[in-house]
């Protein structure tokens, strides 16, 4: 039997798809789904969820829900994290304390100030869940889909560098489905592989049976002057290849667009967007939570081509398949710095798990990224070694920050959000750092 615990369970509509996509391999064995959050109505859902995506496929499986994070951990082969430390509440002031500063995200969950702050509140959950696998699941596989993507794989490697683990995204995949579609072509008649860093890898190979997919692209966008007011169109004008995360989060995570309203308006883009998605992700768990109370059936999409339930079929059944996957660069990205977590093509099958070399990316391609990785690389080492300062010089360094505040008013941000966020910050991180400090 395949033991597979999804930690935050309570992201309700995120285990529905996971485990109907799971269920979809007809060839794997009878599952053991554990789930666990700490929230307990949430955790009534996300069974009652789990329940009846299990009677609609007409398959066997074994559920067990529980608050108690080591026993749902206990001897399980994978575990599936969803977790978001201090939830919406987190996510608003995450997002709305910077803009009182004039300072504008649209997702706010990555990179940035937004992105640093969420983070520092994931790094302890992290430590504790990563201990509680080496103790009760030592060989279990952590597959990570909570953000920061690339710092909270970063960190696992920092505290449990003998877990294996994973960070899935999306991104990509959805990237070459809708390019695809764009130039007239279904994803499945492409080849395409992509590398960089989450939310900014770089869709370096695109073909259909050998032909380069690029110059149909140029050619779509000419016919299209609404396509040439997104902000990717815009970033594949300038760097010459395009990147694989929307043009709304893209835009928080350089100087170029959310720097003055001019930019704003002509790259259509909407600050605070997340707020409104979270609610929405609130009102859809309400919405689920009245479904299985009457009785009634949830919606289910067809083919969310989560990498989850991939990986898992792929490693169980011995299935091969390349998907894209967010990793330690250990030889991976030639001109990225050794020891950041990178986004590559990434083998996974009876061999086990390979992530595929890439040499060195476009030089200018890197050096877009290298702004991402410093922002990560500060903020490790920021919870690391315990250091408020580094905290700020992490914002400090980020393109949209300093596109828009000065140094003062990136530090009382700071001090701003950690008075906010209050204990759920590590301890030595809530301290208040002066402005005017020397």
């Amino acid at each position: 039997m395949t033991r597979v615990t999804f930690v935050g369970a309570g992201s309700v509509v995120f285990t529905r798809q996971l485990l109907a996509d799971l269920l979809r391999f007809d060839d794997l064995p009878v599952l053991d789904l554990r789930l666990h959050d700490i929230d307990a109505r949430r955790l009534a859902v996300a069974e009652g969820t789990a329940r009846q995506v299990s009677e609609r496929s007409g398959r066997e499986i074994v559920i067990s829900a529980t608050t108690d994070r080591r026993r749902a951990l206990a001897d399980t082969d994978f575990v599936v994290n969803m977790v978001q430390v201090g939830g919406i509440d987190a996510t608003r002031k995450d997002l709305e304390i910077p803009e009182r500063y004039g300072l504008h995200q649209t997702i706010g969950d990555t990179t940035g100030v937004g992105g640093v702050f969420r983070a520092l509140r994931t790094f302890p959950f992290l430590t504790a869940l990563t201990a509680d696998m080496r103790e009760v699941a030592p060989g279990a596989i952590l597959l990570n889909y909570t953000n920061p993507m690339a710092m909270n794989i970063w960190w696992a490697n920092v505290v449990a560098p003998e877990i294996t683990a994973l960070g899935l995204c999306h991104s990509v995949y959805w990237t070459a489905n809708d390019l695809a579609e764009l130039v007239g072509l279904e994803v499945g008649q492409t080849r395409f592989r992509a590398a960089g860093v989450n939310h900014q890898s770089w869709l370096l190979d695109w073909t259909h049976d050998g032909e380069d997919l690029y110059p149909r692209l140029r050619d779509r966008i000419r016919r299209d002057p609404e396509l040439e007011r997104r902000v990717r169109v815009e970033i594949f004008r300038r760097v010459g290849f395009y990147p694989t995360e929307t043009s709304e989060h893209s835009s928080e995570y350089l100087s170029w667009f959310l720097r003055s309203p001019q930019q704003i308006e002509r790259f259509r883009l909407r600050p605070l967007e997340y707020v409104g998605i979270s609610e929405e992700n609130v009102a859809e768990f309400e919405a689920a939570e009245r479904a299985l109370a009457a009785g009634e059936p949830l919606t289910l999409e067809d083919g969310a081509a989560e990498y989850a339930p991939q990986v898992i079929h792929s490693l169980v059944t011995g299935t091969e398949r390349e998907i894209h996957a967010n990793v330690v660069n250990d030889g991976l990205i030639d001109n990225l710095p050794a020891g950041c977590v990178v986004e590559v093509p990434t083998t996974v099958g009876a061999g086990g798990i390979a992530p595929i070399p890439m040499g060195a990316l476009p030089v200018q391609a890197a050096a877009v990224n290298r702004s991402y990785v410093s922002v990560n690389e500060l903020t490790i080492e920021a919870a690391r070694l315990g250091d408020p300062v580094l905290v700020r010089q992490a914002v400090l360094v980020d393109p949209n920050a300093s596109s828009t505040l000065t140094p003062e008013q990136i530090w009382d941000l700071c001090n701003d959000l950690v008075t906010a966020h209050g204990d759920l910050l590590p301890e030595p991180l809530r301290q208040l750092v002066p402005s005017s400090a020397i």
